[in-house]
């Protein structure tokens, strides 16, 4: 059985070594009777309790507990944690009224009563009796977790009106965490969570995830969500790594992305999710990055709101780019970015942004090119059938060449000399478009039936093949072979005249 159970930990995503106890009191006060009723204590409690249990906690829950009852709960999880051995991992997690006095802090039962300051240790419990019963344990590691810093519901009575918790000393082998820095105010919450909790509650839930960074990811969270009106603190005397979700091993360089990708997954800023598919384009959040690039661009694209649907259907929305209109900026953008990186991320981003735009089909032919690690310019390998003239012309030093829209092409392959170049685009394919592509899918079609190409379209893509400093481009694979594009640059060289 034991075999089994550790079978299944490893399963669950635990390590092995959480065979180790894991031990928690999660304690949330709402229902006050004499002082300010809190709206999300109880529901905060809940959530991370439910949390904690999901990594392998053993959780006692205290909802709405008077002093007798919270002090028994205290008491109790004492017990269990010395009962667990020295590896054993103790969480203290408290939401509800919290106060500071001469420097102690106390957290409030529901029934607390308070007329003088004398007496707030006979109502309330000090919040240093809880580091004494986990000292007591002499285990490796214990959390404490204070979201108990509302407000102060006692500022009318004198030496009560310091707002805020006051900083404690953690005991060797202890984290503790405040949900605001000392002697400030936390907020409740308004959507049935308070910032901090909500925060948390997500953040431990990232594999592999050293307890400082899941620490450091919940304060920056919380000060987005309350434009830096609130700023979490915590402090560490641990002594041993501790990481609420384990999961495969991961890189340095993967511990870095999932940073990266926590701090920017909610942003609406384009070029920052553009930045990230350059850093990561094979990453694991790499194709959620693109899915909320194509939302983003769209609705840049698009000047309007979109909030609320998918990356798929803001996408089937976007306008047709007008043929008689120059390419978007943004579209010119992500080009621009995928050609100079070449990376397979960067063209898909582009793909996901502009399903028709004027590159796409440039862009197909690449990230098949690259799929197959055959080439990184947006012209995918040379197909076999390619004549050997092609490959002979292409590493000559090309001299300059008149190409006018409107007149037949005087140099290239038989099948393209004395056309025009709108005439060759409505010719079928003389070679396959994506190597290996089977002869049915493009021997018969023609390619203006696949994709919409304009004189002006035509020429956004000459250009790019102008940009190369190279002949590199223009002698890689292309259904019309690569003299067609040679005489495209050409063409693009004389203005596209």
């Amino acid at each position: 059985m034991r075999i089994i159970a550790a079978i299944f930990l490893v399963i669950m995503g635990f390590p092995l070594s959480a065979a180790e106890k894991r031990i928690a009191l999660v304690v949330g006060n709402s229902e006050y009777s004499a002082v300010t009723r809190l709206d999300n204590a109880t529901n905060d409690a809940q959530l991370l309790a439910n949390s904690l249990e999901n990594l392998g906690f053993e959780v006692t829950r205290a909802l709405n507990t008077s002093q007798s009852e919270l002090k028994e709960a205290v008491a109790t999880f004492g017990r269990s944690l010395r009962a667990g051995g020295p590896d054993a991992v103790g969480l203290f997690y408290y939401a509800g009224h919290g106060v500071q006095s001469f420097g102690a802090n106390y957290l409030l039962p529901i029934d607390a009563n308070l007329t003088v300051a004398a007496d707030l240790d006979l109502v309330g419990l000090e919040a240093s009796s809880v580091l004494r019963q986990m000292a007591s344990a002499r285990n490796s590691t214990n959390i404490v977790i204070l979201d108990a810093c509302r407000n102060n519901p006692f500022e009318d009575i004198p030496d009560m009106n310091d707002n805020g918790l006051a900083e404690m000393k953690a005991p060797t082998g202890t984290f503790l965490a405040y949900a605001t820095a000392p002697g400030a105010v936390a907020f409740d919450g308004m959507g049935g969570n308070s910032p901090f909790t909500k925060a948390l509650a997500e953040a431990i839930q990232t594999k592999n995830l050293p307890i400082e960074r899941v620490f450091k990811q919940v304060r920056v969270g919380v000060l987005n969500e309350t434009n830096g009106a609130q700023t979490p603190w915590d402090t560490s005397s641990l002594t041993q790594e501790f990481v609420f979700r384990s999961g495969p091993k991961l890189t340095d360089e993967e511990v870095e992305e999932n940073l990266l990708w926590q701090s920017l997954k909610n942003s609406d800023d384009s070029v920052q999710m553009m930045l990230f598919l350059r850093s990561y384009p094979e990453g694991r959040h790499a194709e959620t990055a693109r899915k909320n690039l194509a939302r983003l661009m769209a609705q840049e694209f698009s000047g309007e709101n979109s909030e609320g649907e998918s990356a798929e259907e803001i996408t089937a929305a976007q306008p047709k780019i007008s043929a008689a209109a120059p390419a978007p900026d943004l579209e010119i953008e992500l080009m621009e970015l995928a050609r100079s990186s070449g990376k397979l991320g960067d063209y898909e981003a582009y793909l996901d942004a502009f399903p028709t735009g004027i590159f796409a089909e440039l862009v197909k032919i690449e990230i098949a090119a690259l799929k197959a690690n055959a080439s990184e310019d947006p012209d995918g390998p040379a197909p076999k059938a390619e004549p050997v003239i092609e490959a002979a012309e292409s590493n000559q030093e090309e001299e300059p060449v008149v190409v006018l829209f409107d007149v037949p092409i005087a140099q290239g392959i038989p099948e393209i000399v004395g056309k025009t170049i709108m005439q060759v685009t409505e010719l079928s394919p003389i070679f396959p478009p994506i190597e290996g592509l089977p002869e049915p899918l493009w021997k018969t079609e023609k390619c203006s039936s696949c994709h919409q190409w304009t004189r002006h379209d035509l020429c956004e893509q000459a250009k790019f093949y102008l940009t190369q400093n190279t002949s590199r481009s223009t002698s890689q694979s292309h259904p019309f072979g690569g003299s067609f594009k040679r005489n495209l640059k050409h063409w693009a060289g004389g203005g596209c005249k």
